[in-house]
């Protein structure tokens, strides 16, 4: 059950005061009506902030591999020479792979 913290407390005597109608109202209070909702359908009404990207083109400089990289044999991400680990049969495995 949550618990509302920043509701004033109150003392034990206050606690037993409650008839048992008033607990019984106070729970249909707060229960909701809207408990049956298709998660689904409330996520499709949602439309995100540039979720329509059909009509963008990619505006990111793509440059060649620089004479002091390498790219590795099993991530084949590209790396700084100064993340080579081994060589195998040709091979260059970073440091991460290795």
């Amino acid at each position: 059950m949550a618990t509302d913290y920043d509701a004033p407390r109150r003392d034990e005597v206050d606690l037993g005061e409650d008839s048992l109608e008033e607990l019984k109202a106070r729970r249909v209070d707060s229960q909701s009506a809207a408990v049956d909702v298709d998660e689904a359908e409330v996520a499709e009404s949602f439309e995100l902030p540039g979720a329509d990207l059909a009509d963008e083109e990619l505006t990111v400089k793509v440059l060649p591999m620089q004479s002091d990289e390498f790219r590795c044999g099993r991530c084949f991400l590209v790396h700084h020479r100064s993340q080579l680990a081994v060589e195998r049969n040709g091979e260059l495995i970073c440091r991460e792979c290795a």
